[in-house]
């Protein structure tokens, strides 16, 4: 299933991804750092969200709390969790 995350205190806007039995594919970025986005999207591409999650999660950008990548890790938890709520 298809999922968009509103990012918060980054330079990127969103995120789209699709979150199939706990694997995250075609991530995409909207704004922020076009090339160091398309790379983490690459990277993770296939990832289940407990991989993705124990990678990024927590890394900051900056003096900021977040970071892009911290962002991903909160919104495939987020979706995997609506996913198994029902209301995917």
């Amino acid at each position: 299933m298809r999922y968009t995350y509103k990012t918060r205190n980054t330079c990127s806007s969103q995120i789209q991804f699709d979150l199939n039995d706990g694997v995250v594919s075609n991530v995409r970025f909207t704004g922020g750092c076009n090339g160091n986005l398309k790379a983490i999207s690459k990277l993770v591409d296939g990832m289940t969200v407990d991989e993705i999650e124990s990678k990024l999660k927590g890394n900051t950008c900056g003096m900021r709390p977040t970071s892009c990548a911290d962002q991903l890790a909160l919104a495939v938890r987020a979706a995997q969790r609506k996913a198994e709520s029902g209301n995917g």
